[in-house]
């Protein structure tokens, strides 16, 4: 699976569930499931390194900023709903994290941000087709997020850095 089948397997899962992130797991495993295990560890590979790449203090001041707070927990969730969101928006943010003020205008912390079971999809998939987990996929994790660490209490800071998405939702 090459990265254009990835993506087109995210964006017409999220599209068929009306963005709600549970159904769009729950279609995303469906549509895994009709692949071959190979396919599926391929899909996986390619999440996991997005996952990887959005681990960044940048894009967790973005997320805290507009989830209103987010820890360990949720800042991984909110890396799954990034990447479910489709390329345009998750490259988008990786460039430029307080561009998500415009990348996402219809963004509401109660139900957005937090799409957790995306990132079990291809597990869930692979486990379905072959009756053993999905194999570790060796991709290294880092031992903390990239670049440089931000006070997320520190308001004014916080706001200079992000002002698209303070002025939204700071």
């Amino acid at each position: 699976m090459d990265e254009t089948e990835f993506w087109e397997i995210v964006d017409s899962t999220r599209e068929a569930a009306d963005g709600d992130p549970e159904d769009h797991a729950d279609l995303m495993i469906e549509r895994l499931a009709q692949l071959d295990p190979d396919a599926v560890t391929d899909f996986a590979r390619h999440f996991e390194t997005r996952f990887v790449r959005a681990y960044r203090w940048d894009l967790w001041g973005a997320a805290d900023i507009m989830l209103g707070d987010a820890d360990d927990e949720s800042f991984d969730y909110f890396r799954c709903w990034l990447i479910g969101q489709g390329r345009p928006v998750f490259e988008g943010a990786l460039h430029s994290p307080d561009d998500l003020a415009d990348l996402v205008p219809d963004f509401d912390p109660e139900t957005d941000g937090d799409a957790e079971d995306l990132g079990y999809a291809a597990d869930e998939a692979y486990e379905q087709l072959t009756g053993v987990r999905l194999p570790d996929l060796e991709i290294p994790q880092p031992a903390g997020p990239e670049g440089a660490s931000l006070d997320f209490d520190d308001e004014a800071a916080m706001a200079a850095r992000f002002p698209k998405l303070w002025g939204r939702f700071g």
